[in-house]
């Protein structure tokens, strides 16, 4: 199923929108609490506050050991980074990077930001939408970094969402592509929300969102990938004839050879395969082989294998 559910799903675009944190995490070695320099800050004994010679002698002379210790040891002894600490600094970013990598619709929707921050999310945005073919995990880090610092920008939760559904982490995926939606109201997330569903074992939450009245309304490669997770999902539940039926209402004799009708000949033709209607699923696959130029499929393998079987 998991194999299955990885040559059907939707293909990850990119982009996403956060809010602005505007401090670092804790741990970071902020300033003293305000209150100890007015001397306002009763002892651990809840009585008076404690006079600015015994904060000198205990708390001041405490915090100065530890941000000494801390910053003056070698890289090396320091104290590891915590969860939080990580996640802030996300990973190393190529020095070429710059944002401006982005699509201007992107950056415009930084602009909001503060000006080095905005050019930080940019930065791990464009990184982020470099490695999410080749390094899901990276990716997925690296927009962790960017909705750490902006995380009430839409585009920035559309990209962490996208990189986690890339990456596998499919209950993140579809939190933060809800997130994204509630900012900005769009729906082109929702036959990956739809897979999120799938993925994790909720089968009848993607045929609800495949039901969605703005379904109609998609272009032909985004309705295409609404029916391959809706067609999923039947199969899931055991429901062939109606994945079946799923796909015959699908454009499959489309002219185009364009992915999605390549990917909707496949799947068609696997489910006939499914449903043990062999001759049906081998004449399919030739199907798909013919306009398959890029090889997105192993139809001429499936194609093979029947004849070999059938032969």
């Amino acid at each position: 199923m998991a194999e299955e559910r990885r040559s059907q799903r939707p293909p990850a675009r990119g982009g996403s929108k956060p809010p602005v944190r505007g401090s670092a995490p804790s741990g970071r070695g902020g300033k003293p609490d305000a209150r100890d320099s007015r001397g306002g800050k009763p002892d651990s004994r809840g009585g008076k506050p404690a006079s600015r010679d015994a904060r000198g002698a205990r708390g001041g002379a405490d915090r100065s050991k530890s941000r000494e210790s801390d910053w003056k040891r070698p890289r090396e002894e320091q104290r590891p980074r915590t969860v939080d600490q990580a996640e802030y600094d996300g990973p190393p970013l190529p020095e070429e990077l710059t944002g401006q990598e982005l699509d201007r619709a992107v950056v415009n929707q930084l602009k909001g930001l503060p000006e080095k921050l905005a050019a930080r999310v940019a930065r791990h945005l464009a990184a982020a939408g470099m490695l999410i073919d080749d390094d899901a995990e990276t990716a997925y880090q690296h927009t962790l970094a960017a909705r750490a610092r902006a995380s009430r920008i839409a585009i920035v939760r559309e990209a962490v969402g996208e990189a986690a559904y890339a990456a596998g982490h499919y209950s993140v995926a579809l939190a933060e592509l809800r997130a994204a939606k509630r900012m900005n109201g769009a729906t082109a997330y929702l036959p990956m929300m739809a897979d999120c569903h799938r993925a994790l074992g909720h089968p009848e939450q993607s045929l609800k969102l495949a039901k969605s009245p703005s379904v109609a309304n998609f272009a032909p490669d985004a309705k295409a990938e609404m029916t391959l997770v809706e067609a999923g999902a039947r199969r899931d539940m055991g429901q062939l004839d109606a994945a079946l039926r799923t796909l015959e209402l699908a454009p499959l004799m489309s002219k185009s050879r364009a992915s999605w009708v390549v990917r909707l000949r496949y799947a068609y033709a696997d489910t006939l395969e499914a449903a043990g209607r062999e001759g049906d699923a081998l004449a399919w696959f030739h199907r798909t082989n013919a306009i398959d130029s890029e090889q997105l499929t192993d139809a001429a393998d499936r194609a093979d294998l029947l004849e070999k079987r059938n032969g």
